[in-house]
């Protein structure tokens, strides 16, 4: 990795943990760099590159999150009631996906093992680097030499594990030789 990237991940990484850009300061501190004037150039190329950018005060924001989706409030999904379209908020679609950006990917979904999930095919699943899952996640594993994405089962009175369709088309898969488990299913996207 070269010096920048590691530059860029310890300040995205900065970002993550405290929810908001660090400070010429902060940055100084994170790369250890000697003087403002090494953090403005690194700063320069992090905008030129569409990484980050300036809000109105002069902040560093990223890029991505400049602009979020406007929350105008509830809308029934049952019997029809008025709705307000007042502006509540807004809502950052990577804050609001996205946990940890450097373990996060996304996979795009084929066959319909899952459809009882609400994950189908042409679905989009965002998913995140982990080999701890609980009973029940969402996971992506390498089961036996082969991926797929499934329910975790355990059973610790029997000492077993297995993964579960959600769908009654399908059996559950009982490893022959290895379970791995790679990344647990934070969201599912879906474009109509």
């Amino acid at each position: 990795m070269s010096k920048y990237e590691s530059y860029k991940e310890k300040i995205f990484a900065f970002y993550e943990a405290q929810k908001r850009m660090p400070s010429y300061a902060e940055i100084m501190e994170l790369v250890g760099f000697k003087s403002k004037n090494a953090v403005s150039k690194l700063i320069d190329k992090l905008m030129d590159e569409g990484l980050i950018d300036k809000d109105a005060q002069g902040r560093l924001i990223p890029a991505s999150l400049d602009t979020g989706v406007p929350l105008l409030g509830l809308v029934e999904a049952g019997i029809p009631t008025m709705a307000d379209a007042d502006m509540l908020d807004s809502i950052s679609l990577d804050n609001y996906l996205i946990e940890d950006k450097a373990k996060t990917f996304i996979l795009e979904v084929k066959g319909d093992s899952m459809i009882e999930a609400h994950i189908e095919e042409g679905d989009y699943v965002i998913a995140e680097r982990t080999e701890d899952a609980r009973d029940r996640d969402i996971v992506v594993a390498e089961v036996d030499g082969e991926w797929t994405l499934k329910y975790l089962r355990k059973d610790p009175a029997q000492n077993t594990i297995w993964l579960e369709p959600a769908n009654k088309n399908y059996a559950p898969i009982h490893p022959a030789h290895s379970l791995r488990i790679a990344a647990i299913v934070k969201g599912v996207l879906r474009k109509y």
